[in-house]
């Protein structure tokens, strides 16, 4: 049996990465990237650096506890850079890493689709309600 080399096993491992398994890492990376914050905060860093406080006022709705978990997921995943200035108050920017920026396109894409069909949406749920009354 030959030795395989480092990168020639996690090349297979990526071949046998299966996303629809629970235990799958690719299955957990999906259920973070469709997080609707996560969708919303990666969307709104694709226009560029973001001081926390900016991030709270353009995502409507979340709670500054769910806004700094989600931003400490992303920290942690990769997606997301960090950089505190020290000043008084201190400043703490988020920005994303190229990883981040590969995603944002998707996940733009994606905000923009529901932007674009939400009438559409809006449409299908009324004529589902009446027909199921």
């Amino acid at each position: 049996m030959a030795t395989r080399t480092a990168a020639e096993r996690r090349e297979q491992a990526r071949v046998e990465y299966d996303a629809f398994l629970k235990s799958c890492p690719t299955n957990q990376l999906l259920d973070r990237i469709s997080d609707k914050w996560v969708s919303l905060v990666v969307a709104a860093l694709a226009a560029g650096p973001m001081r926390y406080s900016d991030l709270g006022r353009k995502i409507a709705g979340v709670s500054p506890k769910m806004l700094t978990q989600t931003l400490r997921s992303l920290e942690r995943d990769g997606i997301v850079t960090r950089t505190v200035t020290p000043s008084v108050p201190v400043r703490v920017d988020y920005e994303l890493t190229p990883l981040g920026t590969n995603l944002s396109s998707l996940l733009t894409a994606v905000k923009d689709w529901a932007e674009l069909h939400i009438e559409e949406v809006n449409e299908a749920r009324e004529r589902y309600d009446t027909s199921e009354s």
